[in-house]
C-alpha cells in the first residue's frame, strides 16, 4: 500500500487575478507503516497537501495514486479511499455535528453503507481503543473537554478502520498532559495495529520523539525529506523558513563548541542526558 504524488501543484483561485499557488510541484511517496511527521510555518502547503491525499482537493496539475490506482480516475471510488486515508482535522468542532458521541462516531462507518451491527461493533471498539470510558458515550460531544473531542474525532476516523490516519495539528490547544495522551495514543495504533501514520505538527520536540521520517514545506514546496535528526541538522536554515530544531539540537551543539565531546544528533532529553553523562565520563578519564 503506498500515497504518491507525482509532481502535485494545486493553486487556490486558478485563473483570477488573486490566484495562490499553494503547492508547487511536489513529489512524494507515503510507504505502507511509516509514522511522518509533516511541518512548516503557517502558509508552507501542509494542509493542503493532506487534503489531496484522500481527494478534498483535486490538484491542478500532477496525479495523485492510492495503491497504483490514480484516486481522480472517473470511475474512481472516492468513498472508499476516505474511508482508507482518514483525516482528523485540527478543530475537532469541525467533524462533530451528531447530539451524542456514539452516533457521532457511527456516522463513518454507516457512511460506508455498513449493516447496523458492524456499525456498531466498530464505533464501540474505536471508542474504547481511544480511551473513552462507557460513560461519556451519550453524552453531547460538545461538552466534553478538548482532549475528548479530539479522541471522539480520531475514534470517528478508525470506525472505518483506515489504512492510513493523518492528524492535522491534534495537540492544538491541548495542555502538556493532554497532548502527552494524544500523541501516546497515536503512537500505539501505530505501533500496535501497523496504521500509517501522518502528523502534521508545529512541535518540534513531538515530531523528534514520534517520528520516523520527516517531511518540510516552505512556500508550497518540500524543502527536507528525511530523518528526524538529519532535518535538525539543518537548524539555521530552517530558522529562515520560521522554525526551529528542539531545544536539545542548540543546547547540544553548544556544548560541542566549548569543548565537551558530544554528539550533536539527539533531540530528546532522555538521549542529551545520556550523552552528556558520556562525555562527563570520558572526560574524567583523561
Amino acid at each position: 500500500m503506498s500515497i504518491i504524488l507525482n509532481h502535485v501543484s494545486h493553486v487556490y483561485g486558478a485563473g483570477t487575478n488573486q490566484a495562490v499557488k499553494a503547492l508547487d510541484d511536489v513529489s512524494l511517496k507515503i510507504e505502507d507503516g511509516e509514522f511522518i511527521g509533516l511541518i512548516g510555518h503557517t502558509g508552507s502547503g501542509k494542509s493542503t497537501l493532506i487534503q489531496h491525499m484522500n481527494a478534498l482537493l483535486k490538484p491542478t496539475e500532477g496525479e495523485i495514486y492510492f495503491n497504483g490506482a490514480d484516486i481522480h480516475d472517473k470511475e474512481y471510488n472516492r468513498k472508499m479511499l476516505r474511508g482508507k486515508v482518514g483525516l482528523v482535522f485540527q478543530y475537532p468542532e469541525h467533524q462533530l455535528f451528531e447530539s451524542d458521541v456514539f452516533k457521532d462516531v457511527c456516522f463513518g462507518p454507516r457512511n460506508l453503507g455498513l449493516d447496523d451491527k458492524e456499525v456498531e461493533l466498530r464505533s464501540y471498539a474505536a471508542l474504547r481503543q481511544v480511551g473513552l470510558e462507557d460513560e461519556f458515550f451519550y453524552q453531547s460531544p460538545f461538552d466534553l473537554s478538548g482532549g475528548q473531542k479530539r479522541r471522539v474525532a480520531i475514534a470517528g476516523v478508525l470506525a472505518m478502520k483506515p489504512e492510513v490516519l493523518i492528524l492535522d495539528e491534534p495537540t492544538a490547544g491541548l495542555d502538556p498532559k493532554g497532548r502527552d495522551e494524544i500523541l501516546d495514543l497515536v503512537k500505539r495504533l501505530h505501533d500496535e495495529n501497523g496504521i500509517t501514520v501522518i502528523l502534521v505538527s508545529h512541535s518540534m520536540e513531538d515530531v523528534a520523539k514520534y517520528v520516523g521520517r520527516l517531511i518540510v514545506m516552505d512556500h508550497g514546496k518540500v524543502q527536507y525529506d528525511d530523518t528526524p535528526m538529519a532535518v535538525f541538522a539543518h537548524y539555521k536554515h530552517l530558522e529562515t523558513m520560521g522554525l526551529a530544531a528542539p531545544q536539545m539540537v542548540y543546547i547540544m551543539n553548544e556544548l560541542k563548541e566549548s569543548g565537551l565531546r558530544v554528539r550533536t544528533d539527539v533531540a530528546t532529553i532522555e538521549e542529551a542526558r545520556d550523552e552528556i553523562l558520556a562525555a562527563l565520563r570520558l572526560k574524567n578519564t583523561l
